[in-house]
C-alpha cells in the first residue's frame, strides 16, 4: 500500500472517529418533549413540509430523522395509540383496546358489591367526568361512574390507571428522580400515571367534549382553542412552571401533549354544523373538512388545523430556545392514530355493524346473527359489546359461539362490507387469547377500506382499524445535533418509548411492555 493511500485511510479514520466523538458529545439530552398530533399521517408531514419550508415541522425535520414508514400498533384508537408511545407496547401488554371496550371480569358502576356474573363495558371517555349544573366538566373523574372490580376481595372503582397493565415512561423517569408532565383531551387519561397512579407529576386534562354540554369538536376553531389551553401549559412548563403558571420544580424531564385540531379537521363533514362554536363565524363556518383528493390535499378546514398546530409547535421551539434548552431537548412529533379514508370518494357509512347484521334476511333468526345483535344492544352487564368505527370489535356473551359467528360473518362479508374477519387462531397470532385473557374481543372485523360503521352525518373519516390510513402516521425525532434524513424502514410508534428512555440515559427494559414485546429503539439515532 502506498504512503499516500495509507495517509488517506488514516485521515478518513480520524474523521470518522471525530464525527463519532462529536455525536457522543452532543448526546446531552436532558428533556424530551413528546407531541401527538392526532390524525397526522406521514403523508400530511411530507406534504406540509414541502409546501411550508419555513414551518415548525420543516425546522424540526431539518435537524432530525423523519420516519416515513411508521405504523401504530393495531388497533389504532387513541388509547392504544398513546399507550404505544409511552409504554412501548400494544394491547398485548397494556390490555386496553379502546376507550370504550369490555372486560369479562368487571362489573357495572352501580354494582358496588361486585355480585353476580362478571363482565361489563369498560367506559373511559368523557362520560365518566364529574359535571356541574351547566353540563361543563370539572376536569376530574367521578368515581361513581367507574366500573367496579374485585381487588383482593374488595369491590372498588376501576380507575383508568388501575386498568392499564404495564408501566409508563413517566413512572420510569419519575423513579429516576425526573419531573414529569402530560396534557390530554379527557380526565380519563389518568392512565398515563401507570399502575402506580402517580407517574405524572403535572397532569392537565381539559375536557374537549362535554356530555350534553359544549362540544369543541363540532368546530376546528373551538378545537384549536382547546388545544391552545394545553399549548399554554407546555409553554409554562418550558419556563419551569406548573401547567397553570404557578411556581414549579423546573422543566420536566419528559412532558408533552396531544393536539386534536388535525383529527377534527379530517373528520368534520361540515365545520360548526350546529353553530354552537360562537367563535367560528368566519370563512370556515359550514365548510367541509377532510381531504380534497386521494393525494392528501387538505380542505380549508383541515388546513386551518394543520397551520394552527404548526404555529403552536413554533411557539414551543421559540420557548425552548429562549430558555437555552433547545439543544438539550429531544423533540418528538408523532400521532396516536391516523384517519381514513384520505380519498373522499372511498367513504362509505352504511350504519352500525350490529344493525347491519340485524337487517340481514336471517338476522332475526340465525343464532349467530342474534349473538351479534344482542351484544350490540347490551348496555350493561355480561351480555357483551360491539364497538365499531372503521372497525368492529365484538365481545360475545357466549364465547362458545365464536366460530359460528365468525363463519356467519364471513358468509355475509359482502353485505356487511367486510374485508376480513379475525377470530380463533388468527386473532391469537396478534393478541392474547380471549379465552384466557378477560380483555381481548372474540372477533375483530376489518371492513373494506373507507367503510365507517356509523349513521353519523357529522364525520367523514374515522380511526380505530388496521388500514394504512389509520396506522401510517407521522414521526419526527428532532434535536439540533441530529442530521436531516428520512428513513423509509418500517418502524412502530411503540419504539418511541424505548427511544425516549435511552435518550435520557435510562434503560428501555425498565418498561414491562418493552421486555415482553421485545420492543427496540428507533434506528439511526445516537442513543
Amino acid at each position: 500500500m502506498s504512503n499516500r493511500r495509507l495517509l488517506s485511510l488514516l485521515v478518513a479514520a480520524c474523521m470518522i472517529f471525530s464525527g463519532a466523538a462529536r455525536a457522543e458529545n452532543n448526546h446531552n439530552i436532558k428533556h424530551v418533549l413528546l407531541i401527538s398530533v392526532d390524525g397526522l399521517h406521514a403523508l400530511d408531514v411530507a406534504n406540509y413540509v414541502a409546501s411550508h419550508p419555513n414551518s415548525a415541522l420543516a425546522e424540526l425535520s431539518r435537524h432530525g430523522v423523519t420516519y416515513s414508514n411508521a405504523r401504530t400498533p393495531a388497533n389504532s384508537d387513541s388509547f392504544p395509540g398513546l399507550m404505544a408511545l409511552v409504554t412501548g407496547g400494544s394491547p398485548i401488554t397494556t390490555g386496553l383496546f379502546y376507550d370504550v371496550s369490555y372486560d369479562r371480569s368487571i362489573f357495572d358502576p352501580t354494582n358496588t358489591t361486585c355480585s353476580g356474573t362478571p363482565g361489563n363495558i369498560m367506559v373511559f371517555d368523557e362520560s365518566i367526568d364529574a359535571y356541574n349544573a351547566q353540563n361543563i366538566s370539572l376536569d376530574v373523574i367521578d368515581p361513581a361512574k367507574l366500573p367496579r372490580y374485585l381487588n383482593n376481595g374488595s369491590c372498588q372503582p376501576l380507575w383508568p390507571h388501575n386498568a392499564i397493565r404495564t408501566n409508563t415512561i413517566f413512572e420510569v423517569v419519575k423513579a429516576s428522580g425526573g419531573h414529569t408532565a402530560w396534557a390530554d383531551k379527557h380526565p380519563a387519561y389518568d392512565w398515563v400515571n401507570g399502575p402506580s397512579g402517580t407517574g405524572v407529576d403535572d397532569l392537565y386534562t381539559p375536557e374537549i367534549t362535554n356530555v350534553n354540554g359544549t362540544d369543541a369538536t363540532v368546530s376546528v376553531v373551538c378545537t384549536v382553542e382547546n388545544d391552545y389551553k394545553k399549548v399554554q401549559a407546555i409553554l409554562n412548563q418550558i419556563h419551569g412552571l406548573k401547567h397553570d403558571g404557578t411556581p414549579g420544580p423546573g422543566v420536566p424531564a419528559v412532558f408533552g401533549m396531544n393536539f386534536q385540531a388535525v383529527s377534527v379537521g379530517q373528520k368534520l363533514a361540515k365545520d360548526n354544523f350546529d353553530g354552537s362554536c360562537v367563535q367560528d363565524n368566519g370563512v370556515l363556518n359550514g365548510q367541509p373538512g377532510g381531504y380534497l383528493d386521494g393525494a392528501g390535499t387538505p380542505s380549508k378546514v383541515l388546513n386551518f388545523g394543520l397551520e394552527r398546530t404548526d404555529q403552536a409547535l413554533g411557539k414551543m421551539i421559540a420557548a425552548l430556545k429562549s430558555e437555552g434548552i433547545y439543544e438539550s431537548t429531544l423533540f418528538v412529533v408523532s400521532a396516536k392514530h391516523g384517519q381514513s379514508p384520505i380519498n373522499p370518494l372511498k367513504m362509505n357509512k352504511p350504519g352500525h355493524f350490529a344493525d347491519l347484521v340485524a337487517a340481514l334476511p336471517d338476522g332475526g333468526t340465525n343464532p349467530a346473527a342474534i349473538a351479534v345483535v344482542n351484544a350490540g344492544n347490551c348496555s350493561t352487564g355480561s351480555c357483551g359489546l360491539v364497538q365499531d368505527d372503521d372497525i368492529a370489535l365484538i365481545w360475545l356473551s357466549d364465547q362458545s359461539q365464536t366460530a359460528a359467528v365468525a363463519a356467519y360473518l364471513n358468509t355475509n362479508a359482502n353485505a356487511l362490507f367486510i374485508e376480513e374477519v379475525m377470530s380463533g387462531n388468527e386473532l391469537k397470532l396478534k393478541f392474547n387469547s380471549p379465552l384466557t385473557d378477560s380483555r381481548p374481543p372474540d372477533i375483530i372485523v376489518q371492513p373494506v377500506y373507507g367503510t365507517i360503521y356509523t349513521t353519523s352525518k357529522k364525520k367523514i373519516e374515522e380511526h380505530g382499524g388496521f388500514s394504512f390510513g389509520d396506522t401510517n402516521v407521522g414521526l419526527i425525532v428532532s434535536n439540533p445535533s441530529l442530521q436531516q434524513k428520512t428513513l423509509k424502514t418500517p418502524v412502530a410508534t411503540s419504539q418511541v418509548a424505548a427511544t425516549i428512555l435511552a435518550a435520557l440515559g435510562l434503560d428501555p427494559a425498565s418498561l414491562h411492555a418493552v421486555q415482553v414485546e421485545k420492543t427496540v429503539k428507533l434506528p439511526d439515532l445516537p442513543f
